[in-house]
C-alpha cells in the first residue's frame, strides 16, 4: 500500500534496531539500517544476518545495511534505535543529514542523565529541525524480528503524524497504537526498567511468586504516581507502554533489566557487566526527579540505593518490609 513513509531509516544496528528494520520491511517499507562499524555492516549486508546482536534471524530482502549516515538522508522517517544515553550524540550527528520536518522517532527507554530530559526532549534539543516522536511498549527484539505478535505505542504531539507512522510501520504481527501523550509513553518505558531490576532481585533472592506479584502491583503504583506528577494520562499508564511493558520486563530474564536484578539478587551486590541495562543508568535520575516533585517511590529508591552501593540487598529488603502499614493508594 502506498505510504507517505515508504522509505524508513533505522539509526542503530543493535538487536532492537535490526528487529525494527525487519518489522518495517514486513509492513512493505524500504528500509535502510545504519551502524557505525563499517565492517559489521558489510558483514550484515553480505550474510543477511546481524551476527553480532541477533544471530539466527534473517534480514528481510528490502533492508539495506549501511555505515554511512548520509544513507538516511533520503528517508521519509527515521527510527533512532540507540541507548538512551547515546541518543543526543547520534541525533546531533543526524542533524545535517535529515531534511527539515523529517519525523525522528526515539526508540530508547530512559531519561538523560545530567539534563533530566525525556527522549523526545533530547531529540528536540539535539536535532531541532526534525519532528520528534517516541515508540515504546512490551516488546523483545527476538520476538519482533521473528514476526511473533507484538503490540506497541507510537506517540507524537502531532496525532495525525503518530497515526500515519503507526499505519506505515504496522503489520499483521506488529500492531502499533498511536497517541499524542508523548510524556506518558516516555515515562512508562523509563520507569519500568528500574522496577524490572527490583523484580529480578526478588526472583534472584528466592522471595517467591507472591512477593513478585506484590512488587509489580506496588511498582505500578509508583509508576502511576510519577506519571501523574509529570502530566501523563491515566489511560497511557495503564496501556501498552506503561502497565504492559512493566508486566513483560518484570517477568522474564529476556529483559536485561530483570536479568541484572536476578544477578544482583543471587550475588548480593551490583557488578556491572558488558550488557546494557537501561534501568541501571536511569535509576538515580528517576529518583532525583521523583524527590523534586515529592513523589513517593520506595521501590525505585531501594533499587537506586543498591546500585549505588549505599545499602545491601538485605538492607533494602528489610527497609521495605519495615515500612509502616498504610492504606493501599
Amino acid at each position: 500500500m502506498p505510504s507517505r513513509f515508504q522509505r524508513i531509516g533505522i539509526a542503530g544496528a543493535g538487536a532492537w534496531g535490526t528487529a525494527l528494520a525487519n518489522a518495517a520491511a514486513r509492513a512493505g517499507r524500504d528500509v535502510v539500517i545504519w551502524g557505525r562499524d563499517a565492517g559489521a555492516m558489510e558483514t550484515m549486508r553480505r550474510a543477511r544476518e546481524n551476527r553480532v546482536h541477533l544471530r539466527g534471524v534473517t534480514l528481510a530482502p528490502s533492508v539495506s545495511p549501511s555505515s554511512s549516515l548520509h544513507s538516511l538522508s533520503g528517508c521519509d522517517a527515521v527510527l533512532l534505535v540507540v541507548p538512551a544515553q547515546a541518543t543526543r550524540t547520534v541525533a546531533a550527528e543526524l542533524r545535517s543529514h535529515l531534511p527539515p520536518g523529517t519525523p525522528l522517532v526515539a526508540c530508547a527507554k530512559g531519561i538523560e542523565r545530567g539534563t533530566t530530559l525525556f527522549m523526545t526532549q533530547v531529540l528536540a534539543d539535539a536535532c531541532p529541525s526534525a519532528v520528534p516522536a517516541i515508540l515504546s511498549g512490551p516488546s523483545f527484539a527476538a520476538d519482533v524480528a521473528a514476526g511473533l505478535p507484538t503490540a506497541v505505542t507510537l506517540a507524537s504531539q502531532e496525532l495525525d503524524l503518530a497515526e500515519a507512522l503507526a499505519t506505515a510501520l504496522g503489520s499483521a504481527s506488529f500492531r502499533l497504537y498511536h497517541s499524542d501523550d508523548v510524556r506518558g509513553v516516555e515515562i512508562g518505558g523509563a520507569t519500568k526498567n528500574v522496577l524490572a531490576i527490583a523484580a529480578g532481585i526478588v526472583a534472584g533472592r528466592g522471595l517467591g511468586a507472591s512477593a513478585g506479584a506484590a512488587l509489580i502491583a506496588r511498582g505500578f503504583a509508583e509508576l502511576t504516581r510519577f506519571g501523574r506528577a509529570f502530566g501523563a494520562r491515566p489511560e497511557t499508564l495503564t496501556g501498552l507502554s506503561g502497565l504492559g511493558d512493566l508486566i513483560l520486563t518484570c517477568s522474564s530474564p529476556q529483559s536485561r533489566n530483570y536479568a541484572l536484578g536476578l544477578s544482583i539478587g543471587k550475588d548480593g551486590g551490583f557488578h556491572p557487566s558488558g550488557k546494557l541495562a537501561e534501568g541501571a543508568l536511569t535509576a538515580n535520575v528517576l529518583v532525583a526527579m521523583a524527590e523534586a516533585k515529592a513523589v513517593e517511590m520506595p521501590l525505585a529508591q531501594a533499587v537506586e540505593a543498591v546500585l549505588s552501593g549505599r545499602c545491601t540487598v538485605e538492607e533494602a529488603i528489610g527497609s521495605l518490609l519495615a515500612r509502616p502499614q498504610k492504606a493501599e493508594l
